[in-house]
């Protein structure tokens, strides 16, 4: 017989750009993640709260953490680059994950909280592929259960003006500021991340859960650089 209530979950993904431009930046995003993942040992109320993933993409989606908690976590996996920057592969794939995870967590006798993703990209989609489509699909709430928050943040030759489309919100979408280097950048996203994750992980065991956004250090809301 289901448990009928484990209490309050969020699920957190990491979408993370693993194209080949990325190659010279992807040891400092491997270190990041690995720096938020002993945060949140230190954060164990938190960590309970959320449920972590981290995606790869670039021509297609690799998982390399997959629901995890933090807590008893062993060494991520590292992201490694390939390929492409395909939006569209990205979205799709959220298309089908998100909605079966949540619903995977939900028949386990939780309380699932709308799922944030973390998008970082150091580039634009590749050629003229249409991820707008996928992305419309995906953050519909009335086709999608589950359909996410989507936090966005540009670096390197990221544009101010696809990062604000792809955020949900105006004021979850951020560039990097110019002359900001690519390596201090990531770290300060992984950062803001570590932050957001430790203090929306609290906010699920008040009396008003919330998502809670830290804007990265040297970053910009990018639609006021569009």
């Amino acid at each position: 017989m289901m448990e009928s209530n484990r209490g309050h979950l969020l699920p957190i993904y990491v979408l993370a750009d693993e194209s080949g431009s990325m190659t010279h930046h992807i040891d400092d995003l491997n270190d990041g993640l690995r720096s938020l993942h002993q945060a949140l040992l230190g954060e164990p109320m938190a960590a309970a709260k959320v449920r972590f993933s981290v995606l790869g993409f670039s021509d297609d989606v690799v998982e390399r953490v997959h629901l995890v908690d933090l807590r008893s976590a062993d060494e991520f996996p590292r992201l490694s680059t390939r390929g492409m920057t395909s939006y569209a592969a990205a979205f799709e794939d959220l298309i089908h994950r998100i909605p079966a995870e949540v619903q995977s967590l939900k028949d386990d006798g939780y309380q699932v909280h709308r799922p944030a993703v973390f998008f970082l990209s150091d580039g634009m989609p590749t050629g003229d592929e249409d991820w707008r489509g996928p992305h419309s699909r995906l953050t519909d709430r009335d086709l999608t259960l589950g359909a996410p928050n989507i936090i966005a943040c540009g670096i390197a030759t990221a544009d101010a003006e696809t990062i604000s489309q792809v955020a949900t919100q105006p004021e979850f979408g951020f560039v990097a500021d110019k002359g900001v280097d690519v390596g201090p950048a990531i770290a300060k996203f992984c950062t803001a991340l570590t932050k957001s994750v430790i203090a929306s992980g609290r906010s699920l065991a008040s009396a008003s859960p919330q998502l809670m956004v830290d804007k990265p250090e040297g970053f910009t809301v990018a639609i006021d650089v569009i």
